[in-house]
């Protein structure tokens, strides 16, 4: 039969429950797994198992109360650090989410949304079309093994510690989500610069010809130009896209560089 002493208890919760809530923070938020539509119990398991492995290799953990002010203090920087790390690469999937509602406006396609399980709420189909072709890029560039590389590099930049998280930090976060609209107009800028000549063109069209119907006229070749424009730049967003994503996880170390200054 095993026994163990109180002090072993606490030792074992320190040493794999307070990596286990990071952890945990991380895929409920990042880019791949923290999609809505991926179950909370597959989150958990795989949360559990990534534990297991990576918590025997982990520096040890204070000599901490788990249910104690520093041990709570602990828990709270955990879920801190997890969320801050999953949102910086959700961000890439946001930006090209929100290239793809920039065009589809401007492709007229405004009106045809589907529920966004991720958003809970309606959203343009190009956004989500736009939305899925990042996952799979981010998926296809071996990203997911450097979300996880990134997931345990962040135990020896922030470890285990009642120490406050610098506000530097946060900081660079923010600044890497104004990044959103930067990455959404350069991955929407083909599709809305077709169109915009598309646009004026019609608009010659219809001061020349003014019985032309232009709503008859314009909708059909808009959404054919945007359609056509959208098929071409697909293969020059896939770069761009990933090296975007590249870019994320040089954010995140500077975010976890920034907790610790």
């Amino acid at each position: 039969m095993i026994s163990l002493t109180v002090a072993q208890m606490e030792g074992l919760l320190a040493q794999f429950g307070w990596p286990f809530v990071r952890i945990l923070a991380f895929l409920a938020t990042e880019a791949v797994l923290g999609n809505r539509a991926v179950p909370f119990s597959i989150k958990v398991a795989l949360a559990v198992v990534v534990t297991v492995v990576v918590a025997p290799v982990l520096p040890a953990p204070p000599p901490l109360a788990v249910v104690s002010p520093e041990g709570l203090l602990i828990l709270a920087q955990q879920v801190l650090v997890g969320v801050a790390m999953g949102f910086t690469t959700r961000i890439v999937i946001t930006a090209a989410e929100m290239a793809g509602q920039m065009a589809g406006l401007q492709m007229g396609l405004g009106f045809a949304v589907f529920f966004d399980p991720q958003g809970a709420g309606q959203s343009p189909v190009v956004a989500q079309f736009m939305g899925v072709l990042a996952v799979l890029v981010l998926l296809a560039s071996n990203s997911h093994y450097l979300m996880l590389t990134a997931l345990v590099e962040s135990f020896r930049i922030v470890p285990l510690s009642p120490a406050p998280l610098a506000a530097k930090g946060f900081l660079t976060l923010v600044s890497w989500a104004s990044q959103i609209f930067q990455l959404g107009l350069m991955l929407s800028l083909p599709v809305v610069g077709a169109l915009l000549v598309t646009n004026i063109g019609i608009g010659i069209l219809t001061r020349a010809a003014p019985q032309l119907n232009v709503f008859a006229v314009g909708f059909p070749i808009t959404l054919g130009v945007g359609f056509l424009m959208l098929y071409l730049s697909l293969p020059l967003l896939v770069p761009v896209i990933e090296q975007f994503s590249q870019a994320g996880f040089a954010v995140i170390q500077r975010i976890l560089e920034g907790f610790r200054s």
